[in-house]
């Protein structure tokens, strides 16, 4: 419930644009598809009425057959105008619809805004502190409560829990993607609500499940954010991710053009870009979100290489409901209504018998 809530909370206000923007849009496609019917009777009809009155005309002998001929070229002539005025009427009714859309999102006001006396933030060492932190994106539904916790530089944090235990919202208020209601957050004792954005997010790295790559060369979406690169440095980065190879096999290798979301590319490669990406980045803070559970055995196993080598003397959050990608955690914390209720490591969760290691054995005994 509480995801559905989250997910609600954060896409409501498009629903309601997209809304109008699709009944704009059934307006000028309705209006498209009713101007070829209307306009083609009322160019037969106003023919008749011509031809009729016309032969009326002749006669009664107020004009002869040349001249109603030439009347009839002339009327013909201005058809064709016209109906190029009726045809840009629609398109301009069918780009109103998308302007508004347009303009709709350019009104739109961040949320999140920094501070007028904002500093930048300097390297940091990695020291992630929540300190008594609480969250709801409803007035009536908390999804985190709360919560402290401190992670020590280079130390990987396992979060594993139900959907809707409030795992992805915890890393997501790190980069200040949202803002806690109370609590506060702070990186090598620096609370990030003082600082500017950018200087933050230049410091995290994320590796989601769903990638995200654009239009444009490998290279580019590997140095995605950069207007200058070095393509060796980008190639360094893919060789850590596990991505030079098949990038090499492309007949233009990191010149290779890739689709929109990277459709040219499987899922696996996609990952591995996105992992390059963030080898690139170089962040002391990485946050890993079921990076691998949408891939095969084979793409797995690659990414999985490849994430072992991003994650070196890093501060990691590994986000998985698979358990057997999170057991060489330095410390597993199980999330529930938005509390931890257990942490420790492998060991010693399955030792203690509880939460974790039920579900462990639920996943051992199912081969999940």
């Amino acid at each position: 419930m509480q995801a559905f809530a989250a997910e609600s909370y954060e896409i409501e206000q498009f629903r309601q644009a997209a809304e109008r923007n699709r009944q704009a849009r059934y307006s000028a496609e309705w209006l498209k598809s009713v101007q070829y019917p209307i306009t083609g009777f009322l160019y037969a009809l106003i023919v008749a009425l011509l031809l009729l009155m016309g032969s009326w005309q002749i006669a009664e002998e107020n004009l002869t057959g040349a001249e109603f001929g030439s009347y009839i070229a002339a009327a013909l002539m201005l058809i064709d105008p016209v109906n190029h005025v009726i045809i840009n009427y629609g398109q301009f009714k069918e780009g109103e619809a998308s302007l508004d859309r347009i303009f709709e999102l350019l009104a739109l006001q961040p949320e999140i805004l920094e501070r007028p006396n904002a500093k930048k933030l300097p390297a940091v060492a990695g020291e992630v502190e929540y300190c008594n932190v609480s969250f709801s994106y409803r007035a009536d539904q908390s999804v985190l409560q709360g919560l402290s916790l401190k992670v020590m530089p280079g130390e990987a944090i396992a979060l594993v829990g139900a959907s809707g235990a409030g795992k992805t919202t915890l890393v997501n208020l790190l980069p200040r993607f949202y803002e806690p209601q109370t609590g506060k957050i702070l990186i090598d004792g620096h609370d990030i609500q003082s600082v500017t954005l950018q200087s933050l997010r230049q410091q995290i790295g994320i590796v989601p499940q769903e990638n995200i790559l654009f239009t444009g060369t490998i290279a580019q979406n590997i140095a995605f954010g950069r207007s200058q690169f070095d393509l060796e440095a980008v190639q360094a980065a893919a060789k850590v991710a596990n991505a030079h190879g098949f990038i090499s096999q492309f007949p233009q290798g990191y010149h290779t053009w890739v689709g929109e979301r990277g459709v040219n590319l499987s899922g696996g490669q996609r990952q591995r870009i996105a992992i390059a990406r963030a080898v690139l980045l170089d962040p002391k803070i990485l946050i890993l979100d079921e990076a691998t559970s949408a891939l095969d055995s084979e793409s797995e196993a690659l990414v999985q290489e490849a994430l072992e080598r991003l994650m070196r003397d890093r501060t990691v959050f590994i986000i998985a409901h698979r358990l057997a990608t999170v057991r060489n955690a330095d410390r597993i914390l199980v999330l529930e209504q938005g509390r931890v209720v257990e942490q420790g490591t492998h060991a010693e969760l399955l030792a203690k018998g509880d939460r974790y290691a039920h579900v462990y054995a639920q996943q051992f005994h199912s081969g999940l």
